[in-house]
């Protein structure tokens, strides 16, 4: 059984075509394992979680919020936790007429209860 996991919590709000939800959620679980130099140039996160998570199943869920004001929430929280996580800021180049936009929110890799406690009650995409 996984002892770590990643939720990414994505909009429906947004209502963003399936390839660009997929995207998006591509986008937060992929930065949520990486850091980046002054550069901008990526590595891989070696924090205990990370390794802990990519040694197992690299265990993901995918959940859905209806609101920004719930995105953002969920990132303060996690932010206050201490708790891994990367929230995603769409350019708006495609999809939504040049507004930034958050759209997906990665929480983990952390340990499976931290995560839930947070995300637990959200709805499966």
């Amino acid at each position: 059984m996984s002892t770590h996991k990643m939720v990414i919590v994505v909009r429906k709000d947004l209502n963003m075509r399936k390839g660009k939800l997929a995207s998006q959620a591509s986008h937060a679980a992929q930065e949520a394992i990486l850091v980046r130099d002054e550069n901008n140039v990526p590595s891989l996160k070696t924090s205990p979680d990370v390794l802990a998570w990519l040694a197992d199943e690299y265990k993901k869920v995918v959940v859905s919020v209806n609101s920004e004001a719930e995105l953002l929430s969920l990132m303060e929280q996690a932010r206050e936790l201490g708790l891994n996580h990367h929230l995603v800021q769409d350019l708006g180049h495609t999809e939504f007429h040049g507004q930034k936009t958050y759209t997906a929110l990665a929480l983990g890799p952390a340990p499976a209860l931290a995560v839930d406690a947070l995300s637990g009650h959200l709805p499966l995409l």
